[in-house]
C-alpha cells in the first residue's frame, strides 16, 4: 500500500468515526437530554417532599406541644374544681348535720344564709 492510499484510506476512517459518532450524537442525545430533564424533576420533587416533610414534623410537633398545654391546664382546672367542690360538699355535710328545730326547708335556708353571709 502506498503512502497515498494510506491516507486515503485514514481519512476514509476518520471520516466514518467522525459520522458515526455525529450519528450516534443526534440519536442518543434527545434520550440523554430527556433523562437529565426526569431526573432534574425528580430532585426537585425529593426536595419538595423533604420541605412538606419538615414542615408536617414541624406541625405535629406544635400540636403535640400544645395538647400537653391543654391537659395540664384540664389537670389544674380539674384540681380547682374538686377543691370547690369539697368546700361546697363540706358545707352540705354540715347542713345536714345541724338540725335546728321545725321545718327543714326553713332550716336550710337558714343554714344557707348563715354560709353566704346573709
Amino acid at each position: 500500500m502506498s503512502g497515498g492510499a494510506l491516507r486515503l484510506a485514514c481519512a476514509g476512517l476518520l471520516s466514518g468515526i467522525a459520522i458515526g459518532v455525529w450519528t450516534t450524537n443526534s440519536h442518543f442525545r434527545p434520550l440523554l437530554d430527556h433523562q437529565r430533564d426526569k431526573a432534574a424533576q425528580c430532585s426537585a420533587a425529593r426536595d419538595n417532599l423533604a420541605g412538606l416533610a419538615q414542615e408536617q414534623g414541624k406541625a405535629l410537633g406544635d400540636l403535640t406541644l400544645a395538647a400537653n398545654a391543654r391537659k395540664a391546664e384540664a389537670v389544674k382546672a380539674a384540681g380547682k374544681a374538686k377543691a370547690s367542690a369539697d368546700i361546697d360538699y363540706t358545707a352540705a355535710n354540715r347542713l345536714q348535720q345541724e338540725r335546728t328545730g321545725g321545718d327543714q326547708c326553713a332550716a336550710a335556708t337558714s343554714i344557707i344564709d348563715k354560709e353566704l353571709g346573709l
